[in-house]
């Protein structure tokens, strides 16, 4: 391929990073906020949360759908159509005046980050088929996804302390505006090899239903009691939709989501340990900066700049290094390397004191963390689409997304809820108030760092390489070649 082409094809990832970025920036940048939104448009303490769920709640539902969209009638098509919704949202966000406005806007919003999402990673995979240098493009798009969330808080503390809180949203439109013109010169666009297949409706409208209920369940458990009639009914009609949705995808025709992908053992794999990482990392930042905050007493501007060295270690390991250790070791031995290091880091996190200090009791866990992150989203991406045929790269990037944000929400609601409860049993037991919030911030980070060795002990046991993956095909034979070359 010539110079031109290369430089083309570098260009066109970092505006698909560029997009994804908006995207899970969006998932974190409001939550320090949310006390400026409150009082602005006098929102409930209940209510409020309604600015992060709806959100959380058409992001986490449209993932899948979105991913086969892009299979059926194009990924560069169906991304610009995400991006431009998600820009056309954030607009409506930056200029909302009332509580409904907000809440639909962010809404809308989540549909439009969902089809970016689960379409970004196989436009990734279809522009780079080179073994190395594939390797250190999902390298670069690790990166944005696992420093994209704690940027995010840094970036929302700055914007609301110098502006105000509607630019964490109207920050939105100069970028996406750029990433559709970028997109429409740089992106190639290509006829998928499933287009003109059928949508199937029947299953998209059961599986997304199942995963909409399944988030707001999750989101409000907390608030409404995790055994309330209200969460256990919705956890329950959640079931029978997943249910429903099996059976229909096996007599479909042509099924949204094909059951056999579930028998590729890297995707599956690569799936489990996302939903045990991606409850780890969410641990992590939530955690870490509940405790910068109400422990230490920092504002939201200096919980950004204590996150900030992390995010510098995981960009220069998922920017660099990640790419030349799969290179050289495959991807089971990075993945399960960096997760443990990153479950070493939780566990050091724990142990922060109430008068603790940053560089002696944070910053050591939280870089273990960012090594550890930049080592393994590389290999986990790329483990889970090893196996997976180009027309449905799309689908199994929409899975993955799922399972990462499934895993995130769960382990969110659980580990938030176990924080709560520990830290009440302390306080009743006649622990100082402070003490008892680190209590619960130390379990919390504890179950943290015990999803995170779980990640790393099923990615060690059961990802197979590739004389395992492929043992009658030769590398120029295989529907993912670059892939498994990193094996």
């Amino acid at each position: 391929m010539s110079a031109l082409d290369t430089r083309t094809r570098w260009l066109a990832l970092v505006v698909l990073c560029l997009g994804d970025l908006m995207i899970v920036l969006d998932t974190t940048i409001v939550n320090v906020a949310l006390p400026s939104i409150r009082e602005d448009l006098g929102f409930s303490e209940t209510s409020l949360a309604w600015v992060v769920n709806a959100y959380l709640l058409t992001f986490g539902g449209f993932l899948l759908l979105g991913g086969r969209l892009g299979d059926l009638f194009g990924h560069r098509r169906m991304f610009l159509g995400g991006i431009t919704l998600f820009t056309l949202a954030s607009i409506t966000c930056g200029l909302a005046t009332s509580q409904g406005m907000l809440v639909a806007a962010r809404a809308v919003q989540g549909i439009g980050g969902a089809v970016v999402s689960a379409v970004a990673l196989s436009l990734i995979m279809s522009l780079f088929t080179d073994a190395g240098e594939r390797a250190k493009a999902m390298g670069v798009f690790g990166f944005v996804m696992a420093g994209g969330g704690s940027l995010g808080v840094m970036l929302g503390g700055i914007l609301t302390s110098t502006l105000d809180w509607h630019w964490i949203f109207l920050v939105n439109v100069p970028i996406g505006a750029a990433v559709i013109l970028l997109s429409l010169r740089l992106v190639p666009g290509s006829r998928s090899a499933a287009a003109g297949g059928r949508l199937d409706v029947a299953g998209a409208v059961t599986v997304t239903s199942a995963l909409m209920l399944a988030v707001y369940a999750i989101v409000n458990g907390n608030d409404v009691g995790w055994t309330s009639a209200r969460t256990l009914g919705m956890l329950g009609v959640s079931a029978a939709l997943f249910v429903a949705f099996v059976v229909l995808e096996s007599r479909a025709a042509a099924p949204l989501v094909p059951l056999r992908l579930f028998r590729l053992r890297n995707l599956a794999t690569a799936n489990v340990a996302g939903v045990f990482w991606a409850a780890a990392m969410f641990a992590a930042f939530f955690i870490s900066a509940l405790y910068l905050q109400l422990v230490l007493g920092y504002s939201p501007l200096q919980v950004g700049l204590v996150f900030l060295p992390s995010n510098v270690i995981m960009a220069v390991f998922s920017l660099g290094l990640s790419a030349k250790l799969v290179m050289r070791f495959g991807i089971k031995l990075p993945l399960s390397t960096g997760l443990l290091l990153a479950a070493i880091g939780l566990a050091l996190l724990a142990r922060a004191p109430v008068e603790g200090d940053v560089l002696l009791d944070v910053l050591p866990g939280m870089l273990l963390i960012g090594i550890g992150a930049g080592m393994a989203f590389n290999p986990v991406l790329l483990a889970a689409m090893s196996d997976v045929a180009p027309e449905e790269s799309g689908l199994a990037s929409g899975v993955v997304n799922t399972a990462f944000m499934m895993g995130g929400a769960l382990g969110l609601a659980g580990i938030a809820s176990l924080a709560a409860s520990r830290t009440k049993a302390l306080e009743a037991s006649g622990s100082d108030p402070l003490e008892a919030l680190n209590g619960g911030y130390h379990a919390a980070l504890l179950v943290g760092a015990l999803f995170a060795v779980v990640a790393a002990v099923v990615a060690a046991v059961f990802l197979r390489a590739r004389e395992e993956a492929q043992p009658h095909e030769s590398r120029e034979a295989s529907a993912v070649p670059a892939l498994a070359d990193c094996d």
